[in-house]
């Protein structure tokens, strides 16, 4: 039997985890009683809800304390998508800017249930640890915990120390510190995020069944970290599946990755492999 063999299992479940995304709705605060309004239209500080622009009924110079706020609602920002792809496919320079651009936007709604601070925080934080940023690394992640105080250190911070980590250190020992946050017991984006860029220190090992099987324990094992960490592992992983001549397996995969790449880089990166299977 192929020691890559098992690997196949995962298939089914990557894909059965690849849906269409939605259409973006703009995001909103809402109060206990049900009103909304646009986060755009709201400041937060000192644990009150200010009002600065006119929306909803709202008028400026309102203010309301924060325990009135319930959650936020509405679509995650577009531009997440393709900002963690192109922190996926190396291209930091382009995915800082818009996760910056995000954070900023809504820093307001970091504390209340719903937010999309955090998700961008988080994406930020690893490819500032990507690019071996460790000072806006290391402030980033106690924001985040910051906003976070129940769980103390938030495990991204791990994360972001583990990526940090020079090439001085070893691939074994940089290695072995991704593996530890692939456990059950870490969330899943988390596992996910550690999972896609452990394979890549596997491969540079030449250890090709474990690299394989690190990318596809993202959409089988860790799916609800993100569709698009997803389809970014599915991709790279049909790259080493077509190198060992499984081509239809390849192409089940590329085909999976674009059910949910709309607005990314990863829809050209998928079509081009698709093409080269041809």
């Amino acid at each position: 039997m192929s020691p890559i063999t098992p690997i196949t299992r995962l298939l089914p479940i990557a894909l059965a985890f690849s849906v269409a995304p939605l259409g973006a709705e703009p995001v909103q605060l809402v109060f206990q009683n049900g009103r909304s309004i646009p986060i755009s239209a709201v400041d937060i500080a000192q644990d009150k809800v200010l009002i600065k622009s006119a929306a909803e009924g709202f008028s400026p110079g309102q203010s309301f304390p924060l325990q009135a706020v319930d959650h936020i609602f509405g679509d995650r920002p577009p531009e997440m998508n393709q900002a963690i792809a192109l922190i996926l496919f190396e291209k930091q320079s382009e995915a800082i800017p818009l996760l910056e651009s995000l954070v900023a936007t809504h820093r307001v709604s970091a504390k209340i249930p719903g937010n999309f601070w955090l998700e961008s925080a988080r994406a930020l934080l690893v490819s500032y640890a990507l690019t071996g940023d460790s000072a806006r690394c290391t402030q980033l992640g106690k924001d985040i915990s910051d906003a976070t105080p129940a769980q103390g250190s938030d495990p991204f911070v791990s994360l972001g120390k583990a990526l940090l980590m020079p090439e001085s250190t070893g691939l074994e020992e940089r290695d072995t510190s991704l593996k530890d946050l692939t456990t059950d017991e870490m969330p899943a984006d988390v596992a996910a995020y550690a999972s896609f860029f452990r394979a890549k220190l596997l491969k540079q090992q030449k250890k090709t069944p474990e690299a394989l099987h690190s990318l596809l324990a993202v959409p089988g094992l860790h799916s609800s970290g993100g569709l698009i960490l997803n389809a970014a592992a599915e991709i790279l992983a049909a790259d080493m599946l077509a190198a060992l001549n499984r081509r239809d397996e390849a192409g089940l995969l590329i085909q999976s990755a674009l059910r949910v790449t709309q607005g990314t880089i990863l829809t050209d990166e998928a079509n081009k492999r698709l093409e080269s299977l041809k």
